[in-house]
């Protein structure tokens, strides 16, 4: 496992997790993308919606962005299943230090040390979340 390469963040994102209806487990990717290199950060988006779509089981996948829904953020996204919207996981894309990391939530279901080991596989530093 990865060491947690910003606590307040970390902890912010396990918060995120609490008990609710879903049980949930995260991880936080962190990126070297600046604020200029959006582009390239919302290709990594869709890139880790494929990673954790397979290793959830769920299916095809689409990513929603919430521009009609106004309890929405800016920088959030959903994964949905194509055949009925179902939740996938939920994406917060924020600037700390000035670049980019994705906090990725999804059901605990979901085969978190598969996630894990295909992001860092793909050159990331990644802080999984339990």
């Amino acid at each position: 496992m990865t060491s947690v390469l910003d606590k307040d963040l970390y902890n912010r994102t396990k918060a995120l997790l609490e008990p609710g209806e879903i049980d949930l487990v995260g991880v936080i990717v962190h990126t070297e993308y600046t604020s200029a290199e959006d582009l390239e950060m919302h290709e990594l988006t869709v890139e880790l919606n494929d990673v954790i779509a397979e290793h959830a089981g769920k299916g095809e996948t689409y990513i929603y962005a919430g521009n009609d829904d106004p309890d929405f953020a800016s920088n959030q996204f959903h994964g949905r299943t194509l055949e009925d919207e179902a939740f996938v996981w939920e994406c917060q894309q924020l600037i700390r230090d000035g670049v980019f990391k994705l906090v990725f939530y999804y059901e605990a279901s979901a085969d978190q040390d598969a996630i894990v080991a295909e992001i860092q596989d793909m050159g990331y530093d990644v802080t999984p979340v339990p």
